[in-house]
């Protein structure tokens, strides 16, 4: 039986919240004055920091939610809010016990964006139910609608990635070399960060051309050489690649010979 919060008028209940980046880390913080082990995840005491009052309603619009705090602790960085690795980051929140460490989730969402104020920042939340709002019904289009290797792709994404290192690193135009005579297929494809102030991060490739990739994101200035990298291929979700190139079109999620605009705008012509 699950633990029954505030039944008593006396308690010894904390907040707590963990936050799921992107890039793979897991932080964990709570309002206690020291900090907390439960769910494997260890809880940072972080009383600077406080998630504003949670609204839960029986409805099927957004709860929505925000957290504020200090750049004070050493989990949160300035310069990881301003790398954008806190952006798009799932998030829970809670109440514990602080003497048993039994646990109550009440909130969970995902972080919209990450702003500065003063010496602080300001998270804004969204809960889970926003995506009840999205269209479930997708458009027609003559391209896949399924990300490569992805849900609906069917494909397997270790087959289709390799490893290797930065040689050379261009700011001005946002191209890597590296140690791969050939990276055309890799077009389109994306680029993940395993060593360096990037780490866990990943950016996509606009273009690929001999031993030359040119990133949709900005790469640092000073970018060191040797940096591991992992590459996956890339799909211009065609049904001509998606068949000779990936042998995949029974999984092809697009109408490729649906006829279009063109076609619909044709009226007879005698002859």
């Amino acid at each position: 039986m699950s633990r029954i919060f505030f039944a008593n008028e006396l308690e010894t209940a904390a907040t707590w919240w963990r936050i799921y980046r992107r890039d793979g880390v897991t932080l964990g913080f709570t309002t206690h004055d020291r900090d907390l082990w439960f769910g494997g995840i260890r809880h940072c005491a972080a009383p600077g920091m406080l998630p504003s009052a949670i609204r839960r309603t029986a409805g099927f619009e957004d709860d929505p939610g925000d957290v504020a705090g200090a750049l004070s602790h050493a989990s949160v960085r300035a310069e990881d809010l301003a790398s954008e690795r806190f952006d798009g980051a799932r998030v829970e929140s809670g109440i514990v016990d602080w003497e048993t460490c039994a646990s109550a989730t009440l909130y969970v969402g995902s972080i919209a964006s990450v702003r500065r104020e003063g010496a602080g920042f300001k998270a804004e939340l969204v809960s889970a139910k926003a995506r009840l709002a999205g269209d479930t019904i997708p458009l027609s289009s003559p391209s896949c609608r399924a990300h490569f290797c992805g849900p609906g792709c069917g494909l397997n994404p270790v087959a289709f990635e390799t490893r290797v290192r930065v040689v050379a690193g261009d700011a001005d135009t946002n191209s890597l070399r590296v140690d791969l005579a050939e990276t055309w297929p890799y077009r389109y494809g994306e680029l993940r960060w395993l060593d360096g102030p990037a780490t866990g991060l990943s950016a996509q490739i606009i273009d690929a051309v001999g031993d030359t990739l040119t990133l949709a994101e900005r790469i640092e200035p000073e970018l060191p050489v040797g940096l591991r990298v992992r590459l996956r291929e890339g799909c211009d979700r065609t049904i001509a690649t998606c068949t000779s190139r990936f042998g995949n079109a029974v999984n092809f999620r697009g109408e490729p010979f649906l006829p279009g605009n063109d076609m619909l705008a044709q009226y007879p012509v005698a002859r």
